[in-house]
Protein backbone atom coordinates (compact mmCIF):
# COMPACT_ATOMS: atom_id res chain seq x y z
CA UNK A 1 0.00 0.00 0.00
CA UNK A 2 1.41 3.37 -1.03
CA UNK A 3 0.24 6.99 -1.19
CA UNK A 4 -0.95 8.11 -4.61
CA UNK A 5 1.38 11.09 -4.41
CA UNK A 6 4.37 8.74 -4.06
CA UNK A 7 3.27 6.68 -7.05
CA UNK A 8 3.02 9.80 -9.21
CA UNK A 9 6.49 11.18 -8.52
CA UNK A 10 7.91 10.03 -11.90
CA UNK A 11 4.77 10.88 -13.86
CA UNK A 12 4.10 14.00 -15.93
CA UNK A 13 0.87 15.12 -14.20
CA UNK A 14 -1.30 17.71 -15.95
CA UNK A 15 -4.04 18.21 -13.36
CA UNK A 16 -5.50 16.69 -10.18
CA UNK A 17 -8.93 16.66 -8.58
CA UNK A 18 -8.83 15.65 -4.90
CA UNK A 19 -6.12 14.82 -2.37
CA UNK A 20 -3.13 12.75 -3.47
CA UNK A 21 -2.55 11.50 0.09
CA UNK A 22 -4.96 8.54 -0.34
CA UNK A 23 -3.59 5.02 0.01
CA UNK A 24 -3.47 2.76 -3.05
CA UNK A 25 -3.68 -1.00 -2.48
CA UNK A 26 -3.12 -2.10 -6.10
CA UNK A 27 -2.96 -0.79 -9.67
CA UNK A 28 -4.84 -2.02 -12.72
CA UNK A 29 -5.81 -0.96 -16.23
CA UNK A 30 -8.53 -3.66 -16.37
CA UNK A 31 -11.84 -2.29 -15.05
CA UNK A 32 -12.95 -5.86 -14.22
CA UNK A 33 -10.24 -6.02 -11.55
CA UNK A 34 -11.24 -2.81 -9.79
CA UNK A 35 -12.30 -2.95 -6.15
CA UNK A 36 -11.93 -0.90 -2.98
CA UNK A 37 -8.56 0.83 -2.71
CA UNK A 38 -7.59 0.13 -6.35
CA UNK A 39 -6.04 2.71 -8.67
CA UNK A 40 -7.54 2.46 -12.17
CA UNK A 41 -5.46 3.68 -15.10
CA UNK A 42 -7.44 4.39 -18.27
CA UNK A 43 -5.18 3.25 -21.12
CA UNK A 44 -5.99 3.68 -24.80
CA UNK A 45 -5.51 0.24 -26.38
CA UNK A 46 -5.72 -1.12 -29.92
CA UNK A 47 -9.21 -2.57 -29.45
CA UNK A 48 -10.48 -0.89 -26.29
CA UNK A 49 -10.12 2.55 -24.74
CA UNK A 50 -9.93 2.43 -20.95
CA UNK A 51 -11.54 5.86 -20.81
CA UNK A 52 -14.84 4.19 -21.71
CA UNK A 53 -14.67 2.24 -18.43
CA UNK A 54 -13.87 5.09 -16.02
CA UNK A 55 -17.43 5.32 -14.71
CA UNK A 56 -17.58 1.54 -14.20
CA UNK A 57 -14.26 1.64 -12.31
CA UNK A 58 -15.45 4.49 -10.11
CA UNK A 59 -18.67 2.63 -9.25
CA UNK A 60 -16.64 -0.52 -8.45
CA UNK A 61 -14.76 1.32 -5.71
CA UNK A 62 -11.66 2.75 -7.39
CA UNK A 63 -9.87 5.08 -4.98
CA UNK A 64 -8.40 7.09 -7.87
CA UNK A 65 -8.50 7.31 -11.66
CA UNK A 66 -5.52 8.22 -13.81
CA UNK A 67 -6.52 9.25 -17.33
CA UNK A 68 -5.67 11.48 -20.26
CA UNK A 69 -9.15 12.99 -20.44
CA UNK A 70 -11.56 13.58 -17.57
CA UNK A 71 -15.04 12.05 -17.78
CA UNK A 72 -17.95 14.45 -18.11
CA UNK A 73 -19.20 13.49 -14.65
CA UNK A 74 -16.79 12.83 -11.76
CA UNK A 75 -17.89 10.60 -8.89
CA UNK A 76 -17.72 12.17 -5.46
CA UNK A 77 -14.91 10.80 -3.28
CA UNK A 78 -12.82 9.55 -6.21
CA UNK A 79 -9.52 11.31 -7.00
CA UNK A 80 -8.94 12.08 -10.69
CA UNK A 81 -5.48 12.66 -12.16
CA UNK A 82 -4.92 13.68 -15.78
CA UNK A 83 -1.61 12.84 -17.44
CA UNK A 84 -0.06 13.27 -20.86
CA UNK A 85 0.20 9.53 -21.55
CA UNK A 86 -1.66 7.00 -19.39
CA UNK A 87 0.21 3.95 -20.74
CA UNK A 88 3.55 5.53 -19.88
CA UNK A 89 2.23 6.62 -16.48
CA UNK A 90 1.06 3.05 -15.81
CA UNK A 91 4.59 1.71 -16.33
CA UNK A 92 6.15 4.41 -14.18
CA UNK A 93 3.65 3.93 -11.35
CA UNK A 94 3.88 0.13 -11.50
CA UNK A 95 7.65 0.37 -11.15
CA UNK A 96 7.32 2.65 -8.11
CA UNK A 97 4.55 0.51 -6.58
CA UNK A 98 6.74 -2.60 -6.65
CA UNK A 99 9.81 -0.80 -5.29
CA UNK A 100 11.65 -0.13 -8.58
CA UNK A 101 12.74 -3.78 -8.91
CA UNK A 102 14.55 -3.26 -12.22
CA UNK A 103 17.08 -0.99 -10.49
CA UNK A 104 17.98 -3.87 -8.12
CA UNK A 105 18.85 -6.23 -10.99
CA UNK A 106 21.16 -6.17 -13.98
CA UNK A 107 18.28 -6.05 -16.46
CA UNK A 108 19.20 -6.66 -20.11
CA UNK A 109 16.64 -6.30 -22.90
CA UNK A 110 16.93 -7.99 -26.28
CA UNK A 111 15.03 -6.59 -29.26
CA UNK A 112 14.92 -7.38 -32.97
CA UNK A 113 12.74 -9.35 -35.37
CA UNK A 114 14.45 -12.71 -34.96
CA UNK A 115 16.69 -14.25 -32.32
CA UNK A 116 15.17 -12.64 -29.20
CA UNK A 117 13.93 -15.86 -27.59
CA UNK A 118 17.08 -17.85 -28.31
CA UNK A 119 19.26 -15.00 -27.07
CA UNK A 120 17.51 -14.56 -23.71
CA UNK A 121 17.31 -18.34 -23.25
CA UNK A 122 21.05 -18.71 -23.86
CA UNK A 123 21.76 -15.85 -21.46
CA UNK A 124 19.52 -17.32 -18.76
CA UNK A 125 21.21 -20.73 -19.06
CA UNK A 126 24.67 -19.18 -19.25
CA UNK A 127 24.31 -17.04 -16.13
CA UNK A 128 22.73 -19.92 -14.21
CA UNK A 129 25.82 -21.98 -15.07
CA UNK A 130 28.00 -19.05 -14.00
CA UNK A 131 26.43 -19.41 -10.56
CA UNK A 132 23.89 -16.59 -10.46
CA UNK A 133 20.20 -16.45 -9.56
CA UNK A 134 18.62 -15.36 -12.83
CA UNK A 135 15.25 -14.29 -14.20
CA UNK A 136 14.01 -14.55 -17.78
CA UNK A 137 11.03 -13.04 -19.62
CA UNK A 138 10.41 -14.55 -23.05
CA UNK A 139 7.85 -15.55 -25.64
CA UNK A 140 8.17 -19.21 -24.62
CA UNK A 141 8.12 -18.87 -20.83
CA UNK A 142 9.04 -16.68 -17.88
CA UNK A 143 11.51 -18.08 -15.36
CA UNK A 144 12.89 -17.35 -11.91
CA UNK A 145 15.96 -19.57 -11.74
CA UNK A 146 14.46 -22.97 -12.71
CA UNK A 147 10.86 -22.12 -11.77
CA UNK A 148 8.74 -21.83 -14.91
CA UNK A 149 5.78 -19.48 -15.25
CA UNK A 150 3.51 -19.33 -18.34
CA UNK A 151 4.09 -16.55 -20.84
CA UNK A 152 1.18 -14.91 -22.68
CA UNK A 153 3.06 -12.01 -24.33
CA UNK A 154 6.58 -11.54 -25.62
CA UNK A 155 6.83 -8.66 -23.14
CA UNK A 156 4.28 -8.68 -20.26
CA UNK A 157 2.09 -5.66 -19.59
CA UNK A 158 3.55 -3.14 -17.15
CA UNK A 159 1.93 -4.23 -13.88
CA UNK A 160 2.62 -7.95 -14.40
CA UNK A 161 6.13 -7.14 -15.61
CA UNK A 162 7.04 -5.20 -12.47
CA UNK A 163 5.38 -7.80 -10.26
CA UNK A 164 7.53 -10.51 -11.89
CA UNK A 165 10.68 -8.42 -11.51
CA UNK A 166 9.84 -7.86 -7.82
CA UNK A 167 9.47 -11.62 -7.36
CA UNK A 168 12.88 -12.09 -8.97
CA UNK A 169 14.45 -9.61 -6.57
CA UNK A 170 12.77 -11.33 -3.62
CA UNK A 171 14.11 -14.69 -4.86
CA UNK A 172 17.65 -13.29 -4.85
CA UNK A 173 18.07 -12.82 -8.59
CA UNK A 174 20.94 -10.57 -9.61
CA UNK A 175 20.26 -10.65 -13.37
CA UNK A 176 17.23 -10.73 -15.66
CA UNK A 177 17.19 -11.17 -19.43
CA UNK A 178 14.03 -10.18 -21.26
CA UNK A 179 12.65 -9.88 -24.75
CA UNK A 180 11.51 -6.36 -25.63
CA UNK A 181 8.97 -6.38 -28.45
CA UNK A 182 8.11 -3.49 -30.73
CA UNK A 183 4.53 -3.67 -29.40
CA UNK A 184 5.88 -3.25 -25.86
CA UNK A 185 7.75 -0.10 -26.83
CA UNK A 186 4.77 1.52 -28.56
CA UNK A 187 2.51 0.56 -25.64
CA UNK A 188 5.06 1.82 -23.05
CA UNK A 189 5.10 -1.54 -21.21
CA UNK A 190 8.74 -1.01 -20.18
CA UNK A 191 8.29 2.63 -19.11
CA UNK A 192 9.89 3.23 -15.72
CA UNK A 193 12.33 0.31 -15.98
CA UNK A 194 16.08 0.70 -15.53
CA UNK A 195 18.11 -1.34 -18.01
CA UNK A 196 21.76 -2.29 -17.58
CA UNK A 197 21.98 -2.99 -21.29
CA UNK A 198 20.16 -3.59 -24.56
CA UNK A 199 20.85 -5.90 -27.52
CA UNK A 200 19.76 -5.49 -31.14
CA UNK A 201 19.70 -8.74 -33.13
CA UNK A 202 18.31 -7.74 -36.56
CA UNK A 203 15.25 -6.24 -38.18
CA UNK A 204 13.19 -7.58 -41.07
CA UNK A 205 9.61 -7.52 -42.36
CA UNK A 206 7.16 -8.22 -39.50
CA UNK A 207 4.21 -6.75 -37.55
CA UNK A 208 3.38 -4.22 -40.27
CA UNK A 209 -0.28 -4.97 -39.54
CA UNK A 210 0.27 -3.25 -36.19
CA UNK A 211 2.86 -0.57 -36.96
CA UNK A 212 1.51 0.42 -40.37
CA UNK A 213 4.90 0.81 -42.08
CA UNK A 214 8.43 -0.53 -41.89
CA UNK A 215 9.68 2.91 -40.84
CA UNK A 216 7.33 2.92 -37.83
CA UNK A 217 8.47 -0.61 -36.93
CA UNK A 218 12.11 0.55 -37.01
CA UNK A 219 11.24 3.60 -34.86
CA UNK A 220 9.59 1.33 -32.30
CA UNK A 221 12.73 -0.81 -32.01
CA UNK A 222 14.99 2.25 -31.94
CA UNK A 223 12.98 3.83 -29.10
CA UNK A 224 14.26 1.09 -26.79
CA UNK A 225 17.85 2.25 -27.29
CA UNK A 226 16.77 5.88 -26.98
CA UNK A 227 15.56 5.13 -23.42
CA UNK A 228 18.75 3.37 -22.25
CA UNK A 229 20.49 5.39 -19.52
CA UNK A 230 24.05 6.60 -19.42
CA UNK A 231 26.10 3.79 -17.90
CA UNK A 232 24.17 1.06 -19.71
CA UNK A 233 25.49 -0.69 -22.82
CA UNK A 234 23.91 -0.83 -26.28
CA UNK A 235 25.09 -3.92 -28.17
CA UNK A 236 24.17 -4.11 -31.86
CA UNK A 237 24.60 -6.56 -34.70
CA UNK A 238 26.85 -4.62 -37.07
CA UNK A 239 25.97 -6.95 -39.96
CA UNK A 240 22.44 -5.55 -40.03
CA UNK A 241 22.52 -2.21 -41.82
CA UNK A 242 20.05 -0.76 -39.31
CA UNK A 243 22.26 -1.56 -36.34
CA UNK A 244 23.84 1.90 -36.56
CA UNK A 245 20.39 3.52 -36.80
CA UNK A 246 19.31 1.89 -33.52
CA UNK A 247 22.00 3.66 -31.50
CA UNK A 248 22.01 7.10 -33.18
CA UNK A 249 20.55 8.84 -30.11
CA UNK A 250 21.39 6.49 -27.29
CA UNK A 251 23.09 7.69 -24.10
CA UNK A 252 24.45 4.17 -23.52
CA UNK A 253 27.94 3.05 -24.50
CA UNK A 254 27.86 1.50 -27.99
CA UNK A 255 29.35 -1.95 -28.76
CA UNK A 256 29.14 -4.09 -31.90
CA UNK A 257 29.31 -7.78 -32.81
CA UNK A 258 29.72 -9.29 -36.27
CA UNK A 259 30.44 -12.37 -38.36
CA UNK A 260 31.59 -10.27 -41.33
CA UNK A 261 33.33 -7.14 -40.05
CA UNK A 262 36.17 -6.20 -37.73
CA UNK A 263 34.20 -5.31 -34.60
CA UNK A 264 34.74 -5.44 -30.86
CA UNK A 265 33.16 -8.90 -30.71
CA UNK A 266 33.92 -11.03 -33.77
CA UNK A 267 33.16 -14.62 -34.76
CA UNK A 268 33.80 -16.79 -37.81
CA UNK A 269 32.05 -20.00 -38.78
CA UNK A 270 34.62 -22.74 -39.35
CA UNK A 271 32.08 -25.51 -39.89
CA UNK A 272 28.27 -25.79 -39.83
CA UNK A 273 26.74 -29.29 -39.68
CA UNK A 274 23.66 -31.07 -38.35
CA UNK A 275 25.76 -31.85 -35.26
CA UNK A 276 26.44 -28.19 -34.50
CA UNK A 277 28.67 -25.17 -35.13
CA UNK A 278 32.46 -24.96 -35.06
CA UNK A 279 33.27 -21.29 -34.38
CA UNK A 280 36.21 -19.00 -33.92
CA UNK A 281 35.14 -16.38 -31.35
CA UNK A 282 37.65 -13.61 -30.75
CA UNK A 283 40.48 -16.02 -31.61
CA UNK A 284 39.14 -18.93 -29.53
CA UNK A 285 37.81 -22.05 -31.23
CA UNK A 286 34.66 -23.65 -29.77
CA UNK A 287 32.20 -26.35 -30.80
CA UNK A 288 28.52 -25.58 -30.06
CA UNK A 289 25.39 -27.71 -30.18
CA UNK A 290 23.39 -25.02 -31.96
CA UNK A 291 23.10 -25.11 -35.75
CA UNK A 292 23.20 -22.40 -38.42
CA UNK A 293 24.63 -18.96 -39.06
CA UNK A 294 21.67 -17.29 -37.29
CA UNK A 295 22.63 -19.18 -34.14
CA UNK A 296 26.23 -18.09 -34.55
CA UNK A 297 24.89 -14.53 -34.14
CA UNK A 298 22.84 -15.55 -31.10
CA UNK A 299 25.84 -17.23 -29.46
CA UNK A 300 28.13 -14.30 -30.25
CA UNK A 301 25.60 -11.82 -28.84
CA UNK A 302 25.26 -13.83 -25.61
CA UNK A 303 29.05 -14.01 -25.30
CA UNK A 304 29.35 -10.23 -25.81
CA UNK A 305 26.69 -9.52 -23.16
CA UNK A 306 28.52 -11.69 -20.63
CA UNK A 307 31.84 -9.94 -21.29
CA UNK A 308 30.14 -6.52 -21.04
CA UNK A 309 28.77 -7.66 -17.67
CA UNK A 310 32.36 -8.41 -16.58
CA UNK A 311 32.25 -12.20 -16.90
CA UNK A 312 35.37 -14.17 -17.86
CA UNK A 313 35.53 -14.71 -21.64
CA UNK A 314 37.04 -18.20 -21.52
CA UNK A 315 34.59 -19.51 -18.92
CA UNK A 316 31.71 -17.96 -20.88
CA UNK A 317 32.73 -19.71 -24.12
CA UNK A 318 33.20 -23.02 -22.33
CA UNK A 319 29.66 -22.88 -20.95
CA UNK A 320 28.11 -21.66 -24.22
CA UNK A 321 29.62 -24.61 -26.07
CA UNK A 322 27.48 -27.03 -24.03
CA UNK A 323 24.13 -25.18 -24.17
CA UNK A 324 21.00 -26.19 -26.07
CA UNK A 325 18.71 -23.70 -27.80
CA UNK A 326 15.21 -22.62 -26.80
CA UNK A 327 12.31 -25.00 -27.36
CA UNK A 328 10.99 -24.91 -30.92
CA UNK A 329 14.09 -23.25 -32.34
CA UNK A 330 15.71 -25.62 -34.89
CA UNK A 331 14.47 -28.42 -32.64
CA UNK A 332 15.05 -31.70 -34.47
CA UNK A 333 14.37 -35.41 -34.18
CA UNK A 334 15.62 -38.28 -36.36
CA UNK A 335 13.31 -41.20 -37.20
CA UNK A 336 14.26 -44.88 -37.34
CA UNK A 337 14.69 -44.58 -41.11
CA UNK A 338 16.93 -41.52 -40.68
CA UNK A 339 14.38 -38.93 -41.76
CA UNK A 340 15.23 -35.69 -39.95
CA UNK A 341 12.26 -33.66 -38.72
CA UNK A 342 13.01 -30.06 -37.78
CA UNK A 343 10.50 -27.91 -35.85
CA UNK A 344 11.16 -24.17 -35.92
CA UNK A 345 9.25 -21.06 -34.86
CA UNK A 346 10.19 -19.32 -38.15
CA UNK A 347 7.11 -17.17 -38.77
CA UNK A 348 8.69 -14.27 -40.70
CA UNK A 349 10.21 -14.29 -44.19
CA UNK A 350 13.71 -13.67 -42.85
CA UNK A 351 13.48 -16.37 -40.19
CA UNK A 352 12.17 -18.92 -42.71
CA UNK A 353 14.93 -18.06 -45.16
CA UNK A 354 17.56 -18.35 -42.41
CA UNK A 355 16.35 -21.81 -41.38
CA UNK A 356 16.10 -23.08 -44.97
CA UNK A 357 19.51 -21.65 -45.88
CA UNK A 358 20.96 -23.46 -42.87
CA UNK A 359 19.34 -26.71 -44.01
CA UNK A 360 20.77 -26.15 -47.50
CA UNK A 361 24.23 -25.71 -45.98
CA UNK A 362 24.10 -28.95 -43.97
CA UNK A 363 22.18 -31.24 -46.37
CA UNK A 364 23.86 -33.78 -48.62
CA UNK A 365 23.19 -33.67 -52.40
CA UNK A 366 20.82 -36.68 -52.18
CA UNK A 367 18.69 -35.35 -49.30
CA UNK A 368 15.33 -33.81 -50.26
CA UNK A 369 13.97 -30.91 -48.22
CA UNK A 370 10.20 -30.94 -47.59
CA UNK A 371 8.84 -27.75 -46.00
CA UNK A 372 5.50 -27.39 -44.23
CA UNK A 373 4.61 -23.75 -43.69
CA UNK A 374 1.60 -21.62 -42.84
CA UNK A 375 0.93 -18.03 -41.80
CA UNK A 376 -1.00 -16.73 -38.80
CA UNK A 377 -4.39 -15.10 -39.14
CA UNK A 378 -5.10 -11.49 -38.11
CA UNK A 379 -1.45 -10.66 -38.65
CA UNK A 380 0.59 -8.97 -41.39
CA UNK A 381 -0.84 -10.44 -44.60
CA UNK A 382 1.91 -8.95 -46.76
CA UNK A 383 4.40 -11.61 -45.70
CA UNK A 384 2.23 -14.56 -46.78
CA UNK A 385 3.15 -14.74 -50.50
CA UNK A 386 6.76 -13.86 -49.64
CA UNK A 387 7.06 -16.82 -47.26
CA UNK A 388 5.52 -19.20 -49.80
CA UNK A 389 8.03 -18.01 -52.41
CA UNK A 390 10.97 -18.50 -50.02
CA UNK A 391 9.77 -22.02 -49.15
CA UNK A 392 9.50 -22.93 -52.85
CA UNK A 393 12.89 -21.46 -53.72
CA UNK A 394 14.74 -23.34 -50.97
CA UNK A 395 12.82 -26.64 -50.81
CA UNK A 396 12.27 -29.68 -53.02
CA UNK A 397 8.66 -30.01 -51.91
CA UNK A 398 6.39 -27.46 -50.17
CA UNK A 399 3.15 -28.07 -48.30
CA UNK A 400 1.18 -24.92 -47.52
CA UNK A 401 -1.08 -25.33 -44.51
CA UNK A 402 -2.75 -23.63 -41.52
CA UNK A 403 -0.78 -22.01 -38.71
CA UNK A 404 -2.95 -20.18 -36.15
CA UNK A 405 -5.83 -18.92 -38.32
CA UNK A 406 -7.32 -17.06 -35.33
CA UNK A 407 -10.42 -15.26 -36.62
CA UNK A 408 -9.57 -15.46 -40.33
CA UNK A 409 -10.70 -18.21 -42.68
CA UNK A 410 -7.81 -20.70 -43.13
CA UNK A 411 -8.57 -21.08 -46.83
CA UNK A 412 -8.26 -17.32 -47.38
CA UNK A 413 -4.82 -17.34 -45.71
CA UNK A 414 -3.73 -20.23 -47.96
CA UNK A 415 -4.93 -18.34 -51.03
CA UNK A 416 -2.80 -15.36 -49.98
CA UNK A 417 0.23 -17.66 -49.68
CA UNK A 418 -0.49 -19.32 -53.03
CA UNK A 419 -0.08 -15.93 -54.75
CA UNK A 420 3.64 -16.21 -53.98
CA UNK A 421 4.04 -19.56 -55.75
CA UNK A 422 5.59 -19.08 -59.19
CA UNK A 423 4.27 -21.16 -62.13
CA UNK A 424 7.51 -23.16 -62.25
CA UNK A 425 6.91 -24.23 -58.64
CA UNK A 426 3.29 -25.37 -59.02
CA UNK A 427 4.24 -29.04 -59.43
CA UNK A 428 6.23 -29.19 -56.19
CA UNK A 429 3.64 -27.34 -54.08
CA UNK A 430 0.66 -28.84 -52.26
CA UNK A 431 -2.00 -27.13 -50.15
CA UNK A 432 -3.29 -29.18 -47.21
CA UNK A 433 -5.59 -27.13 -44.97
CA UNK A 434 -5.42 -29.42 -41.91
CA UNK A 435 -2.00 -28.99 -40.28
CA UNK A 436 -1.82 -32.54 -38.92
CA UNK A 437 -2.67 -33.95 -42.36
CA UNK A 438 0.01 -31.69 -43.85
CA UNK A 439 2.62 -33.12 -41.47
CA UNK A 440 1.42 -36.66 -42.25
CA UNK A 441 1.64 -35.98 -45.99
CA UNK A 442 5.23 -34.75 -45.61
CA UNK A 443 6.16 -37.86 -43.61
CA UNK A 444 4.63 -40.10 -46.29
CA UNK A 445 6.57 -38.31 -49.03
CA UNK A 446 9.88 -38.42 -47.12
CA UNK A 447 12.40 -41.11 -47.94
CA UNK A 448 15.46 -42.26 -46.00
CA UNK A 449 17.78 -39.34 -45.07
CA UNK A 450 15.31 -36.66 -46.21
CA UNK A 451 14.68 -33.53 -44.14
CA UNK A 452 11.23 -32.26 -43.12
CA UNK A 453 10.92 -28.69 -41.85
CA UNK A 454 7.74 -27.86 -39.90
CA UNK A 455 7.83 -24.07 -39.69
CA UNK A 456 5.84 -21.36 -37.97
CA UNK A 457 4.69 -22.59 -34.56
CA UNK A 458 7.83 -23.94 -32.89
CA UNK A 459 7.33 -24.09 -29.11
CA UNK A 460 3.58 -23.49 -29.25
CA UNK A 461 1.46 -26.34 -27.92
CA UNK A 462 -1.83 -25.13 -29.37
CA UNK A 463 -3.56 -24.04 -32.56
CA UNK A 464 -5.78 -20.98 -32.23
CA UNK A 465 -9.04 -21.10 -34.19
CA UNK A 466 -11.94 -18.64 -33.72
CA UNK A 467 -10.74 -17.63 -30.26
CA UNK A 468 -10.21 -21.19 -29.01
CA UNK A 469 -6.78 -22.74 -28.40
CA UNK A 470 -6.81 -26.43 -29.30
CA UNK A 471 -3.94 -28.73 -28.21
CA UNK A 472 -1.40 -28.96 -31.03
CA UNK A 473 2.34 -29.60 -30.73
CA UNK A 474 4.27 -29.90 -34.02
CA UNK A 475 7.08 -31.94 -32.49
CA UNK A 476 4.78 -34.43 -30.73
CA UNK A 477 2.68 -34.88 -33.87
CA UNK A 478 5.81 -35.39 -35.97
CA UNK A 479 7.00 -38.11 -33.57
CA UNK A 480 3.55 -39.71 -33.50
CA UNK A 481 3.31 -39.89 -37.30
CA UNK A 482 6.87 -41.22 -37.66
CA UNK A 483 5.85 -44.06 -35.35
CA UNK A 484 2.51 -44.70 -37.11
CA UNK A 485 4.16 -44.93 -40.51
CA UNK A 486 7.15 -46.92 -39.25
CA UNK A 487 9.49 -44.23 -40.51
Amino acid sequence: MQALQTLLHKVEVLNTLGSLEVAVESITFDSRKVGQGVLFVAVRGVQNDGHAYIEKAAEAGAVAIVCEELPVVQKSGVIYVTVKNSAEALGQMASTFYGNPSSKLKLVGVTGTNGKTTSVTLLHKLFRELGYHVGMLSTVQNMIDEEVMPSTHTTPEAVSLNELLAKMVKAGCTHCFMEVSSHAMVQHRVAGLTFAGGVFTNITHDHLDYHGSFDEYIKAKKSFFDMLPKGAFALVNADDKRGAVMVQNTKASIHEFSLRKATEFKARIIDNTIQGLHLDVDGNEIWCKLIGAFNAYNLLGAYAVAVLLDEDATETLTILSALDSAAGRFDYIVSDTQVTGIVDYAHTPDALENVLNTIQQIRTPLQKVITIVGCGGNRDAGKRPVMADIACRLSDKVILTSDNPRFEEPQAILEDMQKGVKPLDYKKTLSVLDRKEAIKTACMLAETNDIILVAGKGHETYQEVKGVKYPFDDKLILKEIFQQLGK
